[in-house]
C-alpha cells in the first residue's frame, strides 16, 4: 500500500475527540481521519481492565471500527444512507499513521460545511435551518440509521446558494449495543433511530440556553473561516498550513 504524505500532524484542518482530519492530498473532495497520538489504539487498550484488555488491538482503533460500521450500514440501509452520511473510501497508510478516507462535505461555494452546533450558535433557530432539521429527523427514523446519540458537533449543515440544503452526520455512527440486533431487525432499527433523532430539538434548545446564560460554547465543532476554505487541485494541501 502506497503511503499518503500528509506532512505532519500540524497540517490537520480540524480535530475531534479522538482523531485529526486532513485534506486528502490526492483529492480535495475527500478527508483522511487519523488517530490522535494520545488516543491511539495501544493507549486505549492499556487503559482497559481485564478481560477487555485482551481484545485485539483493532477493536480500539476508531478508524477500523468506523469502516466496519460503514460496511454494516451498506448492508442494512443501502445507498439511501448516503443522503445522510458521507461516503467512505476505506483505509489508507499515511505518514501520520493509518487513516480512514471519507467524503468531505462542502457547501456549494466550495467551503467546508459548518457543524449544526456552530450554525445554531450563530443563527439561532432560523426557519430555513429548522426546516432541514425536521426533514433530517424524519428521514433518519425512516431509514433506521445506526448511531450513538446524535451530537450537534457531529452533524454538519450543507448549504446551497438558497440556504441550508441537508444535514449530514460525520461521526458517531453505529449501534452501541453489545449485541446490535437492530442491524438485522429493520423495525427495531427504525424505532431506535427515530428516538435518537427526535432528541435533536431538545439538544438545540439546551445549546441556546447555554448561550443565553453566558455559558461557554465548548470545545468541539467550530471552524474558523480560513479553515473552511479548501482550494482545488494541488494547492489544497497547502491550505492546512494556515
Amino acid at each position: 500500500m502506497t503511503e499518503v504524505i500528509l506532512g505532519g500532524l500540524e497540517r490537520a484542518f480540524a480535530q475531534g475527540g479522538n482523531r485529526l482530519c486532513f485534506i486528502d492530498p490526492r483529492d480535495p473532495n475527500r478527508i483522511i481521519k487519523v488517530l490522535r497520538p494520545d488516543r491511539s489504539a495501544d493507549i486505549k487498550r492499556a487503559k482497559q481492565s481485564f478481560p477487555r484488555n485482551l481484545k485485539p488491538l483493532r477493536y480500539f482503533d476508531e478508524n477500523w471500527q468506523e469502516q466496519r460500521v460503514y460496511q454494516k450500514i451498506q448492508i442494512a440501509v443501502g445507498d439511501a444512507a448516503y443522503d445522510l452520511i458521507p461516503r467512505c473510501y476505506g483505509l489508507v497508510a499515511t505518514d501520520c499513521g493509518p487513516g480512514l478516507v471519507t467524503e468531505m462535505i462542502k457547501d456549494d461555494d466550495g467551503r467546508v460545511s459548518l457543524s449544526l452546533k456552530q450554525c445554531i450558535w450563530q443563527q439561532g433557530k432560523a426557519r430555513s435551518l429548522m426546516a432541514v432539521v425536521e426533514d433530517f429527523v424524519q428521514r433518519w427514523g425512516e431509514l433506521g440509521m445506526p448511531s450513538r446519540n446524535l451530537l450537534l458537533h457531529n452533524i454538519v449543515v450543507q448549504q446551497s446558494v438558497d440556504g441550508p440544503k441537508r444535514l449530514v452526520v460525520i461521526d458517531g455512527l453505529g449501534w452501541a449495543d453489545i449485541v446490535p440486533l437492530a442491524y438485522r431487525c429493520p423495525r427495531l432499527a427504525r424505532w431506535k433511530a427515530r428516538r435518537k433523532a427526535q432528541r435533536l430539538p431538545q439538544a438545540i434548545d439546551q445549546l441556546l440556553e447555554k448561550q443565553r446564560t453566558g455559558q461557554d460554547w465548548g470545545y468541539h465543532g467550530w471552524l474558523d473561516e480560513e479553515q473552511r476554505i479548501v482550494a482545488a487541485g494541488s494547492s489544497a494541501a497547502s491550505q492546512t498550513d494556515r
